[in-house]
């Protein structure tokens, strides 16, 4: 989870989302080649779970600009102790919150409100022969979704069973 630095005053605040100095000392991904925005207008809405395959796996740092989603990353490395555990986070227009999903996760999200948009800077260019995704439902995670899903894409249902 990141969490901004604010610096306020009678007009309101200031923060910096992202530094590439900060993001380096704390030996996080400092090199960010692309920003995306996704607009969801149905509250419930999955999106996910989405990566990109070797070489060309991918950072994000994602944060809500507008309404609410509950944002999820899982830990797809193999080696890892962590390996298929997943976290999940309220993200906010009014929280500011951001979250860093690290090389070898999935990344997804569910929208809390109608009229939701997300903004994410990733590490890589999008590469689609690398794109990739497992299923939201799949038992391997044992993801609990807040909501019941009202919109999702036809490829997000059909990703086949996890399998290391």
């Amino acid at each position: 989870m990141v969490e901004i630095e604010r610096s306020e005053d009678e007009r309101g605040f200031f923060a910096r989302s992202w530094c590439q100095m900060e993001f380096g000392e704390n030996k996080l991904e400092n090199n960010l080649a692309q920003g995306n925005i996704a607009f969801n207008h149905l509250r419930g809405t999955l999106r996910g779970m989405h990566f990109q395959k070797t070489p060309f796996e991918e950072v994000k740092l994602v944060r809500c600009t507008m309404g609410a989603l509950f944002d999820v990353a899982i830990d797809l490395r193999p080696d890892s102790p962590t390996h298929k555990k997943w976290i999940g986070v309220e993200l906010s227009a009014s929280n500011r919150r951001m979250l860093y999903v690290p090389k070898g996760f999935a990344h997804g999200y569910q929208t809390l409100q109608d009229n939701t948009e997300i903004f994410y800077h990733t590490s890589q260019f999008y590469h689609p022969e690398s794109a990739w995704g497992v299923r939201h439902n799949d038992q391997a995670f044992g993801i609990q979704w807040p909501l019941e899903v009202s919109a999702i894409s036809k490829n997000d249902v059909n990703w086949p069973d996890y399998v290391v």
